[in-house]
C-alpha cells in the first residue's frame, strides 16, 4: 500500500475518533475533527496527483 494511501487512512481514522467525541459533546474535538478533515483533503489531492502521473506514464510507455 502506498504511503499516501496510508496517510489517507490514518487521517480518516483520526477524523472518525474526533468526530465521535464531538458528537458526544466535546466541542474541542470539533476543532481536531476539522483539522483531520483538512489532512484527508491534502492526502486525497496528493493521491489524485499520483494517479494522474501514473496514468500519463502508462500512456507514454504504451505510445513508445
Amino acid at each position: 500500500m502506498s504511503e499516501t494511501i496510508q496517510k489517507l487512512l490514518d487521517a480518516v481514522d483520526a477524523w472518525k475518533d474526533e468526530d465521535d467525541k464531538f458528537v458526544a459533546g466535546n466541542n474541542a474535538a470539533g476543532t481536531r475533527a476539522r483539522k483531520a478533515l483538512q489532512e484527508v483533503a491534502k492526502a486525497v489531492k496528493e493521491r489524485r496527483t499520483e494517479i494522474t502521473e501514473e496514468k500519463n506514464a502508462r500512456k507514454e510507455a504504451k505510445a513508445s
